[in-house]
């Protein structure tokens, strides 16, 4: 049986623990017990748990032998900010599919509101992040940047640069990646799609323009479409 996985709040030696709402999640809602065995991510490697004690605010881990983990590509997800609720699904798949880190973007037609509030999110997009990697049995979760500006994410470091562009009728994604072996970036526009400018700046600085088909789709299904169809490439 396949054990369950949680990323410790805290590391010390050989010894780890969960805190606040992870703990309590175990010791309330899984009622566990000493003795219970789990795989513990600690400091970025997975290993053996052991519980060696329990309360409501603190469960304690006796760690052991190192366990293997899957290598991830090295995708980077420049994703635009859209509506919360399918921007929070949107991080939480990304993570289930194994994105290193994603950056919140705010572009040119982004919603003002959403723009302004973005920040005040990152906290939570992080929790969210770090519960799917959980759930998704990953070493450790993506990284989640702070919501950036468009001119900030031009020059991002990848060894390949593609941008989804609804105006781009040759290039499929699947041709844009083909070949690729090291890190990859991949942006992911907001509704509405990018501006004739944002698509000339891309260009200018070296991004390979890519569709994904005839058919437009929403924001957060066009970014796990595409995550899928470049780990599918990778892999």
């Amino acid at each position: 049986m396949t054990r369950r996985r949680w990323i410790a709040d805290a590391v010390s030696g050989s010894h780890a623990a969960l805190t606040g709402a992870q703990a309590e999640h175990l010791a309330r809602v899984l009622r566990a017990r000493i003795g219970q065995e789990f795989d513990i991510v600690a400091e970025g490697r997975v290993r053996h748990g052991r519980i060696i004690s329990v309360t409501p605010d603190k469960v304690e881990f006796e760690l052991g032998e190192e366990l293997p983990a899957a290598a991830l590509p090295d995708i980077t997800l420049l994703l635009a900010v859209f509506k919360f609720d399918r921007m929070e699904w949107a991080i939480e798949k990304a993570t289930e599919l194994g994105v290193v880190r994603l950056v919140p973007l705010i572009a040119k037609r982004t919603d003002s509101h959403l723009a302004s509030a973005a920040a005040r999110r990152a906290e939570r997009w992080r929790r969210i992040a770090r519960e799917a990697a959980q759930q998704s049995r990953r070493a450790s979760p993506p990284e989640i940047a702070a919501p950036a500006r468009f001119e900030e994410i031009l020059s991002v470091p990848a060894e390949r640069r593609i941008v989804l562009s609804e105006a781009e009728e040759q290039v499929l994604l699947k041709q844009a990646v083909a070949g690729s072996k090291g890190t990859l970036a991949l942006a992911v526009g907001p509704e509405g799609g990018w501006t004739g400018e944002e698509e000339r700046a891309f260009r200018e600085h070296g991004w390979i323009a890519a569709s994904l088909g005839p058919t437009i789709l929403r924001a957060e299904t066009a970014a796990i479409a595409a995550i899928s169809i470049v780990l599918a490439e990778l892999m």
